[in-house]
């Protein structure tokens, strides 16, 4: 196969040789279009050592010599290319995500080090939207994410609930939502009206036109917006205004996080949002291969380490 893969199964015919992989992603690094550099000391003079696929550096300095892994979210990884390829094809292009134990399964690697692998694949795919503010009609809402108290163990249900404002101490996610367009999300602390009005603020082009619910915290927005509200407790659709397309893209994040990721720890909730919003924002101007393509260009300048993931110094995964 000459050109790049398409599909997954093409996918998993062309990243078999070590040497597309290789290529692959050299042509993926954006500072390497005009050849490969040094990423210590920014040289062009490099060799390739082909036996080992790696570069040498001509200058004499620390880690002289480097691959392709180096400055990326596979920093420090001794799982091969082809199985990093293989799980962010699938974390970009499985509607509902997939799970770490799936991943492991498939690419052959223990759970342990396909949730770290995954979790640093959602890095990459943050912040890859470029343009500026969402505009036109535009809906904004904030919904409620976690398990129901009742049926959490009391210990459980301290850690948990503890500091949460949400109903029965639910994580609260707050999204802007461009009709037709873009949705960007985040995690907030309080549903109050600093944070909500802050964040259509940050996202949301002056006088366009802003649907919300009747939540007393966007009060104030007509001031700048084109604001209309329906209330929930009388209907949930008053001609144009409402917010069904918000409402659809909770679903598919609630899909993901109850179907298939089952338990999620709040302080690693807005790695999900992010993935979430990441295939929502390109699902439909870009192909299964578009997607993949999107992830791979933004690996670079993003790590993070095991430590930083758990919080746990001193405990690292048996490969990493």
């Amino acid at each position: 196969m000459d050109k790049a893969p398409a599909t997954l199964q093409e996918a998993i015919l062309y990243f078999s040789d070590p040497d597309n992989c290789l290529n692959y992603l050299v042509a993926h690094r954006t500072e390497w279009k005009n050849g490969v550099v040094c990423p210590t000391c920014g040289s062009k003079e490099v060799s390739f050592m082909p036996s080992r696929r790696v570069w040498q550096c001509k200058g004499r300095h620390p880690k002289c010599q480097f691959s392709v892994k180096v400055g990326t979210i596979m920093e420090d990884s001794a799982i091969t290319l082809d199985k990093w390829l293989m799980a962010m094809w699938l974390l970009a292009n499985c509607k509902n995500g997939v799970s770490s134990y799936e991943v492991g399964r498939d690419i052959g690697v223990t759970q342990k080090n396909a949730w770290h692998m995954l979790h640093r694949i959602r890095l990459a795919q943050q912040d890859t939207q470029t343009g500026g503010k969402l505009s036109g009609e535009v809906e904004v809402d904030e919904s409620f994410i976690g398990g129901k108290a009742r049926n959490m163990h009391k210990d459980v249900k301290a850690r948990r609930i503890q500091g949460r404002t949400g109903p029965e101490g639910k994580a609260i996610v707050a999204a802007v939502l461009e009709r037709g367009g873009k949705v960007r999300a985040r995690v907030i602390d309080r549903r109050r009206k600093t944070q909500l009005q802050a964040l259509v603020r940050e996202h949301v082009e002056p006088n366009s036109a802003l649907y919300s619910d009747a939540l007393k915290s966007y009060e104030g927005l007509g001031a700048e917006y084109a604001h209309q509200v329906v209330d929930h407790a009388v209907e949930y659709v008053n001609g144009n205004v409402h917010t069904n397309h918000a409402e659809n893209f909770w679903s598919l994040l609630k899909r993901g996080i109850n179907g298939t990721y089952v338990s999620v720890e709040p302080y690693h909730l807005f790695r999900y949002v992010d993935e979430q919003a990441f295939r929502y924002n390109n699902r439909t101007d870009m192909t299964d291969a578009d997607r993949f393509d999107a992830v791979v260009r933004n690996i670079v300048g993003k790590r993070l380490t095991w430590k930083e993931l758990t919080g746990k110094v001193g405990e690292i995964p048996t490969i990493n």
